[in-house]
C-alpha cells in the first residue's frame, strides 16, 4: 500500500462501497460533455447547480459519487454536498471512475 493510500484510501474501493450501498453517481460536466458520453444511470447535474440541489439530493438519503472529465469540478462538489450534511465522494475523471467499478 502506497503513501498515498494510507492517506486517502483505495479510491477503487471507495467507488465500489458506495455502489455497492446503493450509491447515486453525479455527473458534474456541462450538458454538452454529458452528452457526449456519460456513466449509464448517473445524473447530470452542472456543478453550478450543485448547491441549489443540495436538498434534493440529501433527500435521497444515498452516498453520492461526484464525476467530471478530470476530477476539479467533482471535488468541488463533493465538497459542496459534504457541507450540506450529504455523504459525498469525488470521484474524479468519469472515464476512470468508470472502468474503475468495472475492471
Amino acid at each position: 500500500m502506497g503513501f498515498l493510500s494510507k492517506l486517502f484510501g483505495n479510491k477503487k474501493d471507495k467507488l465500489n462501497e458506495y455502489i455497492s450501498r446503493d450509491g447515486i453517481i453525479i455527473d458534474v460536466r456541462s450538458k454538452a460533455e454529458y452528452d457526449s458520453g456519460a456513466i449509464p444511470g448517473s445524473k447530470h447535474i452542472p456543478v453550478q447547480n450543485i448547491a441549489a440541489q443540495a436538498t434534493t439530493i440529501k433527500n435521497w438519503n444515498k452516498p453520492v459519487i461526484c464525476v467530471c472529465a478530470s476530477g476539479g469540478r467533482s471535488a468541488t462538489a463533493a465538497a459542496v454536498l459534504r457541507s450540506k450534511g450529504v455523504e459525498a465522494i469525488n470521484g474524479g475523471a468519469w472515464m476512470s471512475a468508470y472502468k474503475k467499478m468495472n475492471g
